[in-house]
């Protein structure tokens, strides 16, 4: 019998990915168990010594723990995880309901632990394979039939828990109720974007995206730009990870790159393109000297101990005709200079289509090439479009799949640059054209269609209303709109308010529009309001040019209507008469995170990072979040003494030392989130689709609230404590004195000021010591220094 829900997973094999993945399995609530050989080193000592025979799996999960890229969730999830090893522990497995195998890249040695692993599981247990290219059928050899069909495999990318992909890739002899249990549930239960591949050469993404790599080194080659001006034009300028191409090439490991590629071309014989590309001698060269990337401490570039006249590192970079390391210089070209001057994506794609200089016929012909590479592709890897760019978005962190970048060019535009540079388009492409289509994507009703070359006809997107993707919506009028935001209708009665401004930093246009739509919502008898946007960033926070040209020209009444219309957008998001949810991904900084614990609920996606981060721009929380954590402050005293002042104390240093949260799990030990009407969704894409279920859950019972007037605020005591707790940090080095100025602000607010004793007080009596407190913090020249750094460098300064 299929098994319908996963309780226990059993990892074997604890290196990089095992070890991933093991974590990221635990983080998602499931109890794990870690597996992998004896220590080499095992002395005869040590034999009977099970600690020491765990060695291995142990020192990785410590490993993991001190990893930079933290993979879990939160560390305590840690605790979820079993380790173990193989000769003593591999009985065990009989428990679990999915077993992963991550051992090390060789067919012989995984068919041995398949051959161990059908022996010891139980019948209708799941098992998958994470190789990232060995063919999934060859791994069955010998197997029992049950085995066969509950075997597929599971590729995921490194680092686990930050790369959405997960590749699915059943064999001929897998249950197909297994591979759309898999899909559902890696989506669902494990936040993947979950992909049907083919049991083809390298699946969808490494065969797309090497491909890719590979014809950037060729074009570099050709065209003779430098390796630094490339990872500009590869880079975020269309859509891609900072990394660029070749710094990419150095974190994957250029023998791991060279080893796809030289992958590809043997057991692709068929596949023009790639025949077509061939070994670069410079990437020859530089792993014949062991010049292997990152992990070898050069690659492409070289990380010097010399600084330059910042204090900054000097970065050398491979001059890939010379063969030698010179200093990183990035060329200036043009299409660079207009690049910067486009916010939008797809126009930014068009301008590198009508532009001729070197940087844009690298990108031009680039595209070219990838264009007709997967129309190829198609029905050799997937048999959909989507699933291709589905696969390049969440496996290689591209803003838009190869299809979606074509659409931008244009359909029949990109058939002909392919012609005109002697490239082959597939003859579906043609046959779509002939038709009259003019477009991959096409949105109808709030709906997102995708064309099928098999069907020959356009088709919604599956996941439905799971997956709300607010570009859909753009071809139907909006309920509001402004240069900051807009508010879309998306159905069932439910609004939502889109933010759009730069890196969505909330500024008046986003303040206004946020009280005009629960003024819309009220008046017209909508069910309720979901604050939420499709960016890789929810909000960065407040708009700080606005509040220091406010401060710079000492515009104090401007300013003090500026912070009492945050403050009271807050408060309108609270004491609405309609349901407000907020959904939120990655930075959820400043006035977002004040926002957020001011609604109704937060629906947050796991990878959201959750912070009130003013005290790093000189300032307080001044939207309400300050005023916030005493009511919560409030809300979690016992009224018994000796409990209260620990309690501020968490409060206070959360605020003073501008704290963030590295997942949404995080942000309820810091208190941004509250268990009783907070919820994580661990799929990012989910979050609008199941905030705009929450509205609906609470619309037909929603009470309005009533504003408080019963906030229990500690006064002269409190403020003591936190004075003391303040001048503990400047005595400790961890606050300078402009630090612990802020510090003693937001501890007056946050006990009520100089009151003789505690006392009750209103929220809006709060609101104003906050405002005041923010609104002194703006006169000192020490915060307006903070702010122009921040603004000029993107980073804090501690002064």
């Amino acid at each position: 019998m299929l098994v319908k829900h996963i309780k226990k997973v059993a990892v074997l094999g604890s290196g990089l990915m095992g070890t991933g993945i093991a974590a990221h399995t635990a983080s998602c609530g499931f109890e794990v168990l870690l597996l992998d050989i004896l220590p080499p080193d095992l002395s005869e000592a040590e034999a009977s010594n099970t600690e020491a025979r765990n060695r291995v799996a142990q020192n990785a999960l410590q490993n993991a723990l001190k990893a930079k890229l933290n993979p879990f969730y939160d560390p305590k999830f840690a605790n979820r995880i079993t380790v173990g090893n193989f000769e003593d522990d591999f009985p065990k497995i009989k428990d679990c309901d999915w077993i992963v195998e991550a051992v090390v890249e060789r067919l012989d040695i995984k068919r041995q632990i398949f051959e161990k692993v059908d022996r010891y599981r139980s019948p209708g247990s799941l098992v998958s394979s994470n190789t990232s290219g060995i063919p999934i059928h060859l791994m069955t050899e010998g197997r029992s039939d049950d085995f066969k069909k509950h075997f597929l495999g599971t590729h995921f990318f490194n680092p686990v828990r930050y790369m959405r992909l997960l590749e699915i890739i059943p064999t001929a002899e897998t249950d197909p109720e297994v591979t759309a249990f898999f899909l559902h549930f890696g989506d669902v239960f494990l936040g993947k974007q979950t992909v049907l591949c083919k049991d083809t050469p390298a699946f969808i993404a490494n065969r797309i995206g090497v491909f890719s790599m590979a014809k950037i080194f060729q074009l570099t080659y050709e065209l003779g730009l430098d390796i630094a001006t490339v990872d500009s034009l590869t880079g975020p300028a269309i859509g891609r990870p900072k990394t660029g191409t070749f710094r990419l090439a150095d974190l994957v490991g250029l023998d791991t790159a060279l080893h796809v590629i030289n992958g590809l071309r043997q057991n692709c014989p068929n596949d023009e393109q790639i025949q077509a590309i061939q070994k670069p001698e410079f990437l020859q060269f530089l792993i014949e000297h062991k010049f292997l990337g990152d992990k070898s401490g050069k690659g492409f570039y070289q990380k010097t101990e010399q600084k330059d006249e910042k204090g900054r590192s000097i970065v050398l970079a491979f001059d890939l005709r010379t063969l030698e390391y010179v200093p990183s210089q990035k060329a200036k070209l043009p299409i660079l200079d207009t690049l910067k001057q486009i916010d939008e994506l797809p126009r930014r794609i068009k301008a590198i289509f009508k532009a001729d200089d070197v940087g844009a016929q690298l990108l031009k012909r680039h595209f070219i090439s990838l264009f007709a590479y997967v129309s190829n592709r198609v029905p050799e890897i997937s048999d959909t479009l989507y699933a291709i760019d589905d696969a390049l978005r969440a496996g290689f962190a591209w803003e838009k799949g190869p299809f979606e970048y074509w659409d931008m060019v244009g359909l029949a535009e990109g058939v002909e640059a392919a012609e005109a540079q002697g490239e082959r388009v597939a003859p579906w492409v043609r046959e779509m054209l002939a038709a009259g289509h003019t477009q991959f994507y096409k949105s109808e009703n709030g709906q997102r269609l995708c064309y099928n070359p098999i069907s020959k006809a356009y088709e919604p997107l599956p996941g439905g209303a799971a997956f709300i993707v607010l570009d859909a919506y753009r071809n139907q009028k909006p309920v509001f709109h402004n240069p900051e935001c807009t508010l879309h209708d998306i159905g069932d009665g439910v609004l939502c308010l889109e933010f759009h401004s730069k890196m969505n930093a909330i500024g008046e246009g986003i303040l206004r529009g946020l009280n005009e739509s629960i003024r819309l919502a009220e008046e017209g008898g909508w069910r309720g309001l979901v604050i939420g946007n499709n960016a890789q960033h929810f909000t960065v926070g407040a708009n700080l040019m606005m509040i220091a040209m406010m401060a710079y020209q000492q515009e104090w009444d401007e300013l003090n209507m500026a912070v009492h219309l945050f403050q009271q957008t807050s408060m309108r998001l609270r004491y609405s008469s309609i349901p407000v949810v907020m959904a939120t991904q990655g930075y959820v900084f400043g006035g977002g995170c004040e926002f957020a614990m001011h609604c109704d609920a937060v629906i947050a996606a796991a990878e959201s990072y959750i912070g009130l981060v003013e005290v790093g721009v000189g300032l307080l929380p001044g939207g309400g979040g300050t005023k916030e954590f005493a009511v919560r402050a409030s809300d979690a005293y016992s009224r018994e003494g000796d409990v209260q002042i620990p309690t501020l104390i968490e409060k206070f240093r959360t605020i003073a030392t501008g704290q963030v949260a590295s997942s949404a799990f995080q942000a309820f030990n810091y208190g941004y989130l509250l268990p009783q009407k907070d919820r994580v969704v661990l799929n990012t894409a989910r979050n609008i689709g199941e905030a705009k279920a929450r509205v609906l859950e609470m619309a037909d019972d929603y009470v309005q609230p009533i504003p408080r007037k019963d906030v229990y605020v500690l006064g002269r005591t409190g403020l003591g404590a936190l004075y003391v707790a303040a001048h503990s940090l400047y005595l400790g080095n961890y606050a300078t004195e402009h630090d612990i100025k802020i510090a003693r602000k937001i501890a007056w607010v946050l006990c009520g000021g100089d009151l003789t004793g505690p006392q009750h007080v209103s929220e809006q009596y709060l609101l104003d010591l906050e405002r005041e407190a923010f609104l002194s913090l703006c006169g000192e020249s020490k915060t307006l220094e903070r702010i122009q750094y921040m603004l000029e460098n993107g980073k804090p300064l501690r002064n």
